[in-house]
């Protein structure tokens, strides 16, 4: 297993490079990232390419053992290309455009911008073709599904709706534009959405395209790199770094076409007081893994208290760093990079601490780094090795769009249900796999498809095929509203799912931040929130009821026998121990061997490889935890690991 540390050269005196590099040397760092912001060093005036600084870097590395890992600059072009091109910014919502000053200001069509990306990104491929300090290539920084308005946008958006629709009539029917007199009679009049106003006012067909739109145009745009890169370094993986941010691309498609994928992972230092907020980054980490069914890079790995576009965050509790680390590697991680060597002194991100702070004096975190390091060192038999699940949770992009454009009632959020389903079969011990909605579903014994919003008709019949065939399908409130364009479905929910569920609902209740109790018929007690289906039971089980508003005593939880597997459907969004109920039970049904009794947020995970099986134990908690474990006490510090090996 290999530990990196961003590194910025450009940023420091180089009489410090020599020393930084032996030090990382002496700590064990195998691997740095170089170069994703230092276009302006690199061509510094337009024609103009400096490379031998960042040789200079690179060749201290790699004489030290250390691989680098090299970026394309293309998130921050130099102020010399706005200054030439002032239009080849972003527009924004109304229109105007993006002041420079920032990074990832750029529009990503601008034939500028493509112009003197595609110069620099050959320049710096070829430059470093033969160079075999270089393991890698990471893609831009942070790509995000840009909604940027300019005309050259605008123009893009209109091909891509007569690639999908050909005709105005398929695309109006689609739409529904007759309501609000809305019908297009020519391409020009179809505009982005411009204006103040929310997302929710517009057509919401139209704002699930434009979604849909703005991430194949980030996806194409990481192609068209890729492509540029892999002519010139044939052989060496190519990747982009991703995190979760308001626009998030669908990553699915996007590492379609890419070797492996990237993370930047910022787990939370202030643990919430709130036992129901799920903050663990298993979550998160199980779906980066999830997204290639393939281990995975932690590209940006949490290093002190962040701060920039906040105030500052509070430091890592002592264990955070090395616990974190290990968390990463736990849930499929093969390679864990820190953000950052050393803190910022100049900058907007000075206060986004490093390994190392201001002083230049490593402290409390980097001598915790350190025991990291020399931990992954004895780890290298999990290189590779598959994180074997039993359960998949799907996730649908095409749902998170919808979700945004429509909110459904006061604190929903699509991914809560998710998270709870992850957690509750994470507290059984079990590896939990959260993959794209149109993978395949076999060698799984429970498929939960939370909140299908947004109807893909593969996915209905995949889902009803895995149930026949013996599986166990969760599906919960929330599914089967929309067909594929956004448009509802007109039929009593959850329309497509109803004859495998079991049940129907008859009316539904938004009670936003209302919450409402519920109990199962073994007296197990739990609350519904946000939202509840008011369901009629037409042939299934029902487990659980509604304890309170004007639907009290109709079910809230069933389970139905579909072909030879079940299905269960919750009709709420539950606090946590409704899922764990649920799940415990799922999981004994299904013949799932489970660990019982773990301590809140104690989480086991565990990593197959080539004749042996490493279980990691994680404490991800502020408190020490004594738990029995195979007929013995363990007592785990906070955020401490425990780390077995079995041969098999």
């Amino acid at each position: 297993m290999r530990i990196g540390v961003d590194y910025y050269p450009e940023h420091w005196d180089k009489s410090l490079w020599a020393a930084d590099a032996d030090l990382m040397q002496k700590t064990g760092v195998k691997l740095v990232r170089l170069a994703e912001f230092a276009w302006c060093r690199l061509e510094p005036r337009e024609g103009v390419f400096t490379f031998e600084w960042l040789d200079e870097a690179v060749n201290l590395f790699a004489a030290r053992g250390i691989d680098v890992v090299l970026c394309t600059p293309t998130s921050c072009p130099p102020l010399w290309l706005y200054e030439k091109h002032p239009d080849a910014v972003m527009v924004e919502k109304d229109g105007t455009p993006t002041r420079t000053g920032i990074r990832g200001h750029r529009c990503i069509n601008h034939e500028a911008v493509r112009f003197h990306c595609q110069r620099m990104i050959e320049k710096m491929t070829q430059h470093y073709a033969e160079n075999k300090a270089v393991a890698a290539w990471q893609i831009d920084n942070e790509l995000e599904a840009y909604f940027c308005f300019c005309e050259t946008c605008n123009a893009k958006f209109r091909e891509w709706l007569k690639t999908k629709y050909g005709t105005l009539a398929a695309l109006n029917k689609a739409y529904g534009n007759v309501v609000w007199s809305g019908e297009y009679s020519s391409w020009e009049q179809i505009q982005p959405p411009y204006g103040h106003y929310p997302d929710a006012w517009l057509n919401p067909a139209f704002m699930l395209d434009y979604a849909r739109f703005a991430s194949d145009n980030v996806i194409d745009f990481a192609n068209w790199q890729a492509e540029i890169i892999r002519k010139n370094c044939p052989g060496l993986p190519v990747t982009t770094n991703v995190w979760f941010c308001g626009h998030m691309p669908d990553f699915y498609k996007e590492f379609k076409n890419l070797d492996f994928i990237s993370y930047d992972n910022y787990p939370t230092t202030k643990l919430p007081d709130n036992p129901e907020e799920c903050y663990t980054h298993a979550f998160h980490l199980d779906m980066m893994r999830g997204v290639k069914r393939a281990p995975f890079w932690v590209m940006e790995q949490l290093s002190g208290g962040m701060g920039c576009w906040a105030p500052m965050a509070r430091m890592p509790e002592p264990g955070m760093i090395k616990g974190y680390g290990l968390q990463a590697f736990a849930h499929g991680a093969d390679t864990v990079v820190f953000f950052r060597w050393r803190t910022a002194n100049i900058g907007a991100e000075m206060h986004w601490h490093g390994l190392i702070d201001h002083s230049n004096v490593p402290g409390r975190r980097f001598h915790e780094f350190a025991e990291l390091c020399k931990a992954a060192e004895t780890l290298q038999n999990v290189q590779g090795a598959d994180n074997r699940a039993d359960v998949a949770i799907l996730l649908s992009f095409d749902n998170e769009f919808a979700f945004k454009i429509q909110p459904q009632t006061n604190g929903y959020y699509y991914l809560e249900q998710l998270q709870r389903l992850h957690a509750a079969f994470a507290a059984l011990g079990l590896n939990v796999d959260i993959i794209g909605q149109h993978e395949s579903l076999e060698g799984y014994r429970i498929v939960c498809a939370p909140e299908m919003y947004v109807t893909d008709e593969g996915v209905v019949q995949r889902l009803h095929d895995f149930a026949a065939q013996g599986g166990t399908v969760i599906l919960t409130t929330r599914s089967g509203v929309k067909d594929e364009h956004n448009n509802a479905i007109m039929a009593q929910l959850p329309t497509v799912y109803r004859d495998m569920v079991g049940a129907y609902a008859t009316e539904y209740a938004p009670i936003g931040y209302d919450s409402v109790a519920l109990h199962f018929t073994d007296g197990t007690k739990a609350e519904g929130k946000q939202w509840c289906d008011v369901l009629e039971a037409e042939g299934a089980e029902v487990m659980a009821s509604f304890d309170g508003e004007f639907f009290k005593g109709k079910a809230a939880v069933t389970r139905n026998a579909y072909g030879s597997g079940k299905v269960y459907y919750i009709a709420t969004v539950g606090n946590q121990a409704l899922y764990h109920h649920l799940a415990h039970g799922a999981a004994e049904e299904a013949g799932i061997a489970v660990i019982s009794g773990l301590p809140p947020q104690v989480e086991i995970t565990t990593r197959t490889g080539s004749g042996a099986v490493t279980r990691f134990i994680f404490n991800n908690s502020g408190r020490e935890q004594s738990f029995m474990l195979d007929g013995e006490t363990l007592t785990l510090a906070p955020f401490e690991m425990h780390i077995t090996t079995k041969e098999v």
